[in-house]
């Protein structure tokens, strides 16, 4: 892997929908860097600091939230001199997202009073009162036609149809929820996908025309739904509880095919490959170094000592996983699947169990077993598929990046001074990685350091670490 040169950053980073550029928050600077060379092309500047930014889909346009001001920003890449900003008045602006065209604005109020659809061509504007929920209350088709909106009024929630050429509401229907949670279109635009609090365990699967298609209770007392993902291809719905169990469901018959436990003790028979994260002394040979009377001694000894590089170790069953009690007496217990994403392919789910958090868990959904579990020294931070391949990379804050394929995982080491790794992002067509510090980010170009091929795979699995 090769990484490049350290640049700073106070806040979110994201490149672009078409992988061209690299938008970084600096304070009240927006920076827009090239993502071949991260040469900067574009200096934007706000009226306060940067708490989110999202691109447009063309790539062309990019809003800026503001931490302590209601005001949203938006700069155009091709006209530098052009400017949008959005002030909402005393309701101001918890939340901003772009539609699928690019050439709206949609913005969530204080308090949930209103979303206001603000065209960029005039000066028209759409509202729709009572949303339900900021960043996770709209969901845009694939197609970018409709709008999925949630809304809350008289104690009840609803799903409100928009069209995303003409903003009208094309229909509004009540849906059976205590307090929805959450809504998202399905990758071919022909259900929704709706989920209930955590103290009501309830997945709804409704059509476009507010028919309800499915039920999913699996039990009546206990928390409920933590994480929901659809899977690239559309045809796997995972869904992550507080009851540390992942249940997957088909799109036919919307039945439950796989439910996989998060156990705290992994025993045999089983099929997983366990890596440990392990530390090692590096050995270093002095024997042939020719050292003068006047050289300290003992500095030979202290030069091998505290030297020490991360990998990974194969382990075997039984297995006692790491785990933390959750506080019994405090909110929003530390339990739970927390972490769920998907590969590319549709074929892997890798998951993170809340009170499990420097575990990973690997699991195969054509086979349905678990393959592999990752036993990390630290909490798990983010984990990040590769969108062109079944490839995993994750990070601890630490000073290393971790690696998974299907043949093996890797320890790298980053090798700037001081740099931890709290986070990372792919760009879509999966040429660079983005690394952030504290302060600092990086961009690495990945040359793939594990075998690809299946008869490659038989070599790694004697050694301690790939």
């Amino acid at each position: 892997m090769e990484f490049t040169d350290p640049y700073k950053q106070s806040g979110p980073c994201c490149f672009s929908p078409n992988s061209r550029f690299l938008a970084v928050a600096v304070d009240y600077r927006l920076v827009i860097r090239e993502v071949v060379s991260l040469k900067v092309i574009q200096l934007f500047s706000c009226v306060d600091k940067i708490r989110y930014i999202e691109w447009a889909l063309d790539s062309e346009y990019i809003l800026c939230g503001l931490h302590k001001k209601p005001v949203v920003q938006a700069w155009s890449l091709t006209q530098p001199e052009w400017t949008c900003r959005i002030d909402e008045g005393p309701a101001g602006v918890l939340y901003a997202r772009w539609s699928p065209d690019s050439r709206h604005i949609l913005t969530t109020s204080e308090f949930q009073l209103r979303l206001t659809v603000w065209s960029l061509l005039n000066t028209a504007c759409v509202h729709v009162q009572w949303p339900k929920l900021a960043s996770r209350g709209v969901s845009f088709t694939k197609d970018g036609k409709f709008a999925a909106v949630c809304t809350r009024r008289d104690c009840k929630d609803f799903i409100n149809l928009l069209s995303c050429q003409t903003w009208e509401i094309m229909g509004a229907y009540a849906v059976d929820t205590i307090d929805l949670s959450g809504a998202e279109w399905s990758p071919d635009d022909s259900t929704i996908v709706i989920w209930d609090s955590l103290l009501e365990y309830k997945v709804l699967i409704y059509s476009p025309d507010g028919r309800c298609l499915f039920k999913y209770q699996p039990c009546d007392s206990g928390l409920g739904v933590k994480t929901v993902a659809w899977s690239p291809c559309g045809q796997f719905l995972a869904v992550g509880s507080y009851d540390q169990m992942l249940r997957a469901l088909n799109h036919l018959t919307w039945k439950t095919f796989a439910e996989f436990s998060h156990v705290t003790t992994i025993r045999s028979p089983c099929n997983a490959v366990l890596f440990k994260e392990v530390d090692e002394p590096l050995q270093l040979d002095m024997t042939e170094l020719y050292l003068s009377d006047n050289f300290p001694h003992g500095i030979q000894e202290n030069a091998a000592e505290g030297n020490l590089r991360v990998k990974y170790k194969v382990i075997d069953c039984p297995f006692s996983v790491p785990f933390q009690k959750p506080a019994a007496d405090k909110p929003n217990p530390k339990q739970g699947i927390g972490l769920l994403a998907w590969s590319n392919d549709s074929q892997y789910v890798c998951t993170r169990n809340d009170n499990m958090p420097t575990v990973l868990w690997i699991w195969d959904i054509r086979r349905l077993e678990l393959v592999s579990v990752l036993v990390q020294k630290d909490p798990i931070r983010a984990v990040a598929w590769d969108p062109t391949c079944p490839r995993l990379v994750l990070c601890t804050g630490t000073p290393q990046l971790y690696m998974w394929t299907s043949t093996g995982a890797c320890c790298v080491n980053i090798p700037l001074p001081d740099f931890v790794v709290c986070d990372i992002k792919w760009n879509s067509d999966g040429s660079c990685l983005l690394l952030k510090d504290r302060e600092w980010f990086c961009c690495s170009a990945v040359v793939s350091v594990l075998p690809h091929s299946s008869e490659d795979s038989s070599e790694g699995e004697d050694d301690d670490a790939y």
